[in-house]
């Protein structure tokens, strides 16, 4: 599975962090920027290159990083076929129901609500999470990505 990452100047340092981790656990990671510490970056000119490359490549998903993660998520939201999913804390089945019946392709992690170990939880529970690809989650999916 190829996991593409990205993150404004507020995810960045956790995204640095977590992109390590997910390399150590032999995934493979595309980091798609920021590649350094911007302070004045603006998260849409690095979220929706990472976007666009979900929507084409069926296989992989991305793990987003900003300051609440809201941003990050909408702006990914904004490319057809892709279902972004924000996480800042809480319970965790916000996480597991994400992937079961919304077969979120992107997990936007709030960076100011998060520390280094909750993120790798929310990482490793998304991703070990399987779509559970019952009929009614289906149906609405294809009713979310299909063209008006």
């Amino acid at each position: 599975m190829v996991i593409y990452v990205g993150a404004d100047h507020a995810g960045f340092a956790l995204k640095e962090a977590l992109k390590v981790y997910l390399m150590e656990k032999g995934y493979e990671v595309n980091d798609m920027g920021a590649h350094e510490f911007k302070e004045d970056d603006d998260y849409p000119d690095l979220i929706t290159p990472l976007a666009k490359k979900i929507v084409h490549e069926a296989s992989a998903v991305g793990i987003i990083f900003g300051g609440s993660g809201q941003g990050e998520a909408m702006c990914a939201n904004r490319e057809k076929g892709v279902r972004a999913a924000v996480y800042y804390g809480g319970d965790e089945n916000i996480i597991k129901l994400s992937r079961e019946h919304n077969d979120a392709n992107i997990l936007s992690l709030g960076a100011r609500f998060l520390n280094e170990e909750e993120a790798k939880e929310a990482i490793t529970l998304w991703l070990e999470t399987p779509f559970l690809d019952e009929e009614r989650h289906a149906r609405r999916i294809k009713k979310i990505d299909r063209e008006f």
